[in-house]
């Protein structure tokens, strides 16, 4: 009876203690995970505030500052920059040296959607974001603007409310630029020759309000139609000026296209 009982206990603790070891193994492993180094938190993604047109324009010179915009034209890259006329519906401006690859230049055509970030900037009046700024192209929808007639507001206050956009003067009469007589110059010095560095400067008026333009060379080059008709103007001739109205010091369109007005 002595042996049975003394049997009945130990089989009684055995059960116990297998009853009891995963428990204990439990709470080693928890106190285990508990004191181990927790993994560091990866560092927030900055929040991107992209600003209205109104909001880019009252924002002040040298901060930073994010647009969502189109392409509507470009100046030649150079050396991993790219200069760049933007519209959207709200409003345009100037985008000045851009941090851009070549690659990234080729897929920058009319029409395509940015966010551009940089520094904020008011050149000789002109709001645009300066130097340095990155372009990140947006899949979606793509926006053109079309040309619109500003002839009225040439020589007037008004013009200033649409500095950037593309735009169009009709029916202009072409002027003499300088004291010479001439219809046109290189530079606003008037040095340079057709195969040099050079833009090409006119003046062109319409009920007597007239307005300088220019033949950007690295926007429209000797070698496009733009800068080849300017070079043959004569004081006198009647035009069509197709343009992006950069602002400098007042109006200074960049010309896309200049034809016989009809």
């Amino acid at each position: 009876m002595k042996k049975l009982l003394a049997l009945l206990l130990a089989l009684v603790m055995v059960m116990a203690f297998a009853a009891c070891a995963p428990a204990a193994d439990k709470d080693e492993k928890e106190t285990e995970a508990a004191t181990e180094p927790s993994a560091p938190e990866a560092d927030p993604v900055p929040e991107v505030t992209v600003m209205s047109y109104e909001e880019f324009m009252a924002a002040e010179v040298d901060t930073q500052v994010t647009i969502e915009t189109y392409v509507q034209a470009k100046q030649g890259w150079w050396n991993n920059q790219l200069s760049m006329y933007v519209q959207s519906p709200e409003g345009a401006t100037f985008i000045y040296n851009a941090s851009v690859t070549e690659e990234e230049a080729a897929k920058l055509v009319p029409g395509t959607k940015i966010r551009v970030t940089g520094p904020k900037a008011v050149f000789n009046g002109l709001h645009e974001i300066n130097a340095g700024a990155t372009v990140e192209i947006l899949e979606g929808d793509t926006y053109i603007a079309e040309a619109q007639d500003l002839t009225a507001k040439l020589g007037t206050e008004e013009l200033t409310a649409h500095m950037g956009q593309h735009a169009s003067f009709k029916g202009l009469t072409i002027e003499a630029i300088n004291d010479k007589g001439d219809a046109f110059q290189y530079n606003w010095d008037g040095s340079g020759t057709a195969d040099s560095d050079s833009d090409l400067y006119f003046k062109a008026s319409v009920d007597g309000k007239s307005c300088t333009f220019v033949v950007e060379y690295y926007f429209t080059g000797p070698d496009t139609e733009a800068f080849q008709t300017v070079t043959g103007l004569k004081v006198g001739d009647k035009v069509d000026i197709d343009c992006f109205l950069y602002w400098y010091d007042g109006a200074q369109p960049h010309i896309v296209a200049i034809t016989p007005a009809a």
